[in-house]
């Protein structure tokens, strides 16, 4: 009976995409593993937050942990509705100056509930074609029917939209800003043009890799391009650049109200921990102070993409802190992630299916506590990797 799961396990072992999970111990900005102490270039710690012992310090100087519950034992719909949540909510619907702000156990939980929500068999949804995972279950999730545009490819995306726009009540297009393995972005005004020119279209976009790090307030690429109240459903994660666990969707009102009542991860899961809850507000009330970390994120992401760039000879799609060293072949990266770590430094290797076959890569991301000699260190170990 178990056979075939036996040899589909071989099957990726002789492919080069067998996973394991790891065993690993956590020290600040660095990874233990197998008793080699490693600089942790594989982190969603984007500004560096998660290894700030002194911010946890203060979170927990200003909390009475006595009288915080650990555990909302129940639906936001039922008894788990705490207090937190409603002040988070409130809080991030007066930073990002919308209506309303919905928050959810996860990016993957909002993405696989929201969309089916919302769609019907009178909805079209159009996605990039290199959106995450968690939207293209969601997408299936729906039933509704779906069109998938070439990456960045707007062009492309006009013309399916002019095939198809008289046919549908409405068109959801959706997008992420910043993308999570070649770390290119999307361009948030050329989507908002084609809202203005079909009166039927909607914009979803995921702001996961985007938050914390764009903006003068760090409340993403949205906020940089000046263009957070056009954009109907904007989803972003507290559990990145945060440094905290959830997901949240700035919406208007009236959609926050849908969803309460249409959204089935929602109604029928266990709400965050309110501990979690009160930490991402006390994150989100500091997050435009941390403009230095974003800024210094920028110049050692601008670094990296350069010597990758140069000593690859090949175009650099990432215009962000995820930088892909794209090695192509499932073996070779998976050798070259094993020296990096050698050499101290804990880089893994993205191979298919979550990557396009022939473009398995190191991918780099960056963090804002990593130090200018430290990254000279990687650089000279990957240029001497070259020779």
């Amino acid at each position: 009976m178990l056979n075939f799961y036996a040899e589909q396990v071989q099957q990726l072992k002789a492919q080069g995409q067998y996973r394991t999970l790891p065993d690993i111990c956590h020290e600040g900005k660095y990874i233990w593993r197998d008793g080699r102490k490693m600089l942790n270039f594989s982190s969603n710690d984007y500004l560096g937050l998660a290894s700030d012992n002194s911010l946890k310090q203060q979170f927990f100087a200003q909390t009475d942990v006595g009288e915080v519950a650990l555990t909302s034992s129940s639906s936001r719909l039922l008894t788990g509705n705490f207090p937190v949540y409603a002040e988070l909510e409130t809080l991030m619907a007066n930073q990002f100056q919308r209506e309303a702000c919905l928050l959810f156990n996860s990016g993957y939980h909002a993405n696989i509930g929201i969309l089916p929500a919302l769609a019907d068999k009178q909805t079209l949804i159009v996605a990039d074609k290199l959106v995450h995972a968690s939207l293209i279950d969601g997408i299936r999730l729906s039933g509704a029917d779906y069109q998938r545009y070439r990456h960045n490819d707007y062009a492309h995306l006009q013309q399916l939209l002019e095939k198809y726009a008289a046919r549908y009540q409405r068109i959801i297009i959706v997008t992420e800003s910043v993308f999570s393995m070649d770390g290119d972005t999307a361009d948030l005004p050329h989507l908002l043009q084609f809202k203005r020119q079909y009166r039927n279209i909607l914009l979803y976009v995921d702001e996961a890799h985007a938050v914390g790090v764009f903006g003068q307030n760090g409340l993403g690429l949205a906020e940089k391009c000046g263009c957070i109240g056009q954009i109907d459903f904007l989803v972003g994660t507290f559990g990145k650049a945060l440094a905290s666990m959830g997901a949240y969707l700035l919406c208007d009102q009236v959609i926050k109200d849908y969803l309460i009542n249409k959204m089935r991860p929602l109604i029928f899961s266990t709400a965050l921990s309110p501990l979690i809850v009160q930490w991402s507000g006390f994150v989100m009330r500091r997050l435009a102070q941390y403009q230095p970390q974003r800024a210094r994120l920028a110049a050692l992401s601008a670094q990296l993409r350069t010597a990758v760039q140069d000593f690859t000879q090949a175009p650099m799609p990432s215009s962000t802190h995820i930088v892909p060293y794209i090695l192509g072949d499932n073996a070779a990266a998976v050798a070259s992630a094993e020296r990096l770590q050698k050499c101290g430094f804990y880089c893994l290797p993205i191979r298919p299916p979550t990557v396009p076959n022939g473009t398995s890569r190191i991918r780099f991301s960056l963090t804002a506590d990593i130090s200018q000699a430290e990254l000279d260190q990687l650089l000279t170990m990957l240029t001497a990797e070259k020779k």
